[in-house]
């Protein structure tokens, strides 16, 4: 794709507009925008890839930095779906992880991550600590 960029370089990244992209994909979790770019900062990785400025998709990855670390918020903009950016994406988070078992969750995109080597395990569980954010109730059951 002509005039692509990867780059885990966040200071120019405008969040309002990243955010305003999750949301109209559906993407979105509830973060602001500032907690948007306090997670990316705080991940191990972030890769981002530009296009005209705008991230047109990102992911990041969690890491102990020695045996286990877990891949997160792969997203790519609905128009640019279906081209390889989420693959170049990952591939170039993995390569951030060497020797370190990953793991992801996922509902719709098991195909996707099992062309990418990943395989299917069972037996996932997780929990909200309070409120989801510090402000929304947790969902029920």
């Amino acid at each position: 794709m002509t005039g692509l960029e990867l780059t885990s370089c966040l200071e120019r990244v405008d969040w309002y507009a990243l955010d305003a992209a999750l949301r109209a994909d559906g993407f979105h979790n509830g973060r602001t925008p500032d907690e948007l770019r306090r997670s990316c900062e705080n991940s191990h990785r972030t890769v981002l890839a530009l296009l005209g400025g705008d991230v047109v998709s990102m992911g990041r990855v969690l890491s102990d930095g020695v045996c286990n670390a877990y891949l997160v918020d792969v997203w790519t903009a609905s128009g640019h779906r279906r081209r390889g950016l989420a693959g170049r994406v990952v591939r170039e988070l993995l390569g951030s992880v060497p020797g370190q078992h990953v793991g992801l969750w996922t509902d719709d995109a098991r195909e996707f991550y099992e062309m990418l080597g990943f395989t299917r395990q069972g037996g996932g569980m997780s929990l909200v600590v309070g409120r989801w954010l510090g402000r929304f109730p947790p969902a029920s059951s």
